[in-house]
């Protein structure tokens, strides 16, 4: 009886251990959008080629991944169906697209929702400007650390209120430094998120990317007192200064409210 009962848990761990290799593959593939290959994909997951491609092949057979020819493997389009099929599922998603929408043409710039996931904020929507040059890179799905974009540190700031908040959340110390700007000492991040509560949104200035700045707000969809995520405008500097952006939040603030509700805003 016991023989049984260790074979049948040495069968759930390896399956268990195959789903795991699956969705490691599946999710690097997200990150090369121009395909990877069978060589790459097992260098970057330091695994044996054969597990690779028998995860691979798994994939392809559920129309999640396709080898696009000479061996380069992409995302399937049954993944991105299954996708987008979701996200414009979402309530969230059909309240605040019409509101980027509304941000994108008022203001001539790039308007975001994002969320809180863990030390990162995650894009859950996004509306580029009618018109304009020139457009940022972010997308719908992408990820950067809350500590340094004004998504993240208006929804941080009613969740870390000092030292100890603030060291428990991040860990080691100093953070990555990826501009000038960029805020990396437990320090400057707890006087920066008081000052963001006090104001009532957060400010990236140039802190993220150099040549980008944006404000955000905090919103409450599902009547929770803490935000259920933030609505931001971003702009290039060169067209939009910082202090442009930061004389509109009272603009920014009264179309949130009048495409939300009043309640929105907390």
């Amino acid at each position: 009886m016991s023989e049984s009962i260790e074979s049948g848990r040495s069968t759930a761990e390896e399956k268990l251990v195959g789903a795991e290799r699956v969705i490691a593959v599946l999710t690097e593939l997200a990150d090369h959008p121009l395909g990877v290959t069978l060589d790459e994909l097992a260098g970057i997951l330091r695994s044996p080629k054969p597990t690779v491609h028998r995860a691979l092949a798994t994939l392809r057979r559920a129309g999640l991944a396709e080898l696009a020819g000479r061996g380069v493997y992409v995302l399937g389009d049954e993944y991105l169906r299954l996708a987008f099929r979701n996200l414009d599922g979402r309530p969230e998603t059909a309240r605040i697209q019409p509101l980027l929408e509304q941000l994108a043409a008022q203001f001539g710039e790039t308007a975001h929702y994002a969320v809180l996931s863990g030390e990162d904020i995650v894009y859950r929507a996004k509306m580029d400007p009618p018109q304009g040059a020139v457009r940022l890179t972010s997308v719908i799905g992408g990820r950067n650390p809350a500590y340094r974009t004004a998504v993240g540190k208006a929804l941080l700031s009613s969740r870390l209120f000092d030292m100890d908040d603030v060291i428990a959340w991040f860990g080691v110390f100093p953070l990555e430094q990826k501009t000038p700007n960029t805020l990396v000492t437990p320090e400057a991040l707890v006087a920066e998120l008081a000052s963001t509560r006090q104001r009532g949104y957060g400010i990236d200035d140039q802190e993220n990317e150099i040549g980008v700045n944006c404000v955000a707000i905090p919103i409450h969809l599902d009547g929770s007192p803490s935000p259920s995520g933030a609505v931001s405008v971003s702009a290039v500097t060169f067209r939009c200064p910082l202090e442009r952006l930061v004389e509109a939040v009272p603009e920014i603030r009264a179309t949130i409210a009048q495409a939300l509700g009043a309640n929105s805003l907390g």
